[in-house]
């Protein structure tokens, strides 16, 4: 499973990807609003070797990709895809990278790949997404993409002890096929 973009290669996470995975992932600032944290190297192996054994597009299930520098095969972040089980349901895309990597367009061309197979390929006619509304940047990547917003749930979630907001946006196959 390989999906390649202008700048991107994005693909399955391998054991030698655990000490970036861990790197970036176990940093405070990306965890935030991550709902998954490796506490050490040793996490971030286990779950590449969780995400070995899941086939990709396995229904009812999460399927984390790589992001990488489709020059160099750098891991810039990763991507997961739930995949619901079925299309009539709603796909969703949770997306986290590097620190560094982060304000270059590497998020809206993953999301771009990923909504042109979701709508495409894969038949979904609905993709969501779910945001902590502290996370602005997310939120303005799904508002550029043509997300609209649907609900804003107050104090609706309780996350890392504390109840938080959940944003939710969503968009049909039929207006991704509209936007620009």
């Amino acid at each position: 499973m390989a999906i390649v973009t202008a700048r991107l290669r994005l693909d399955r996470l391998v054991a030698a990807d655990a000490p970036a995975l861990f790197a970036y992932r176990g940093d405070d600032a990306v965890a935030r609003y991550q709902g998954w944290k490796p506490a050490d190297i040793a996490a971030a192996g286990a779950f590449i070797a969780d995400q070995a054994r899941l086939a990709f597009g396995t229904a009812d299930s999460w399927c984390q990709l790589a992001i990488r520098d489709k020059a160099t095969g750098e891991l810039l972040g990763d991507v997961g895809v739930h995949f619901p089980a079925s299309t009539d349901e709603p796909i969703e895309f949770g997306l986290s990278l590097r620190p560094e990597r982060q304000g270059q367009g590497f998020a809206r061309e993953v999301m771009a790949a990923l909504l042109d197979l979701a709508f495409g390929e894969w038949a979904y006619r609905r993709a969501v997404g779910s945001v902590d509304p502290r996370n602005v940047s997310s939120m303005a990547l799904l508002r550029s993409l043509g997300f609209r917003q649907e609900a804003h749930h107050v104090e609706s979630y309780f996350f890392r002890g504390e109840w938080v907001d959940d944003v939710i946006f969503a968009m049909l196959a039929r207006e991704w096929r509209r936007h620009p």
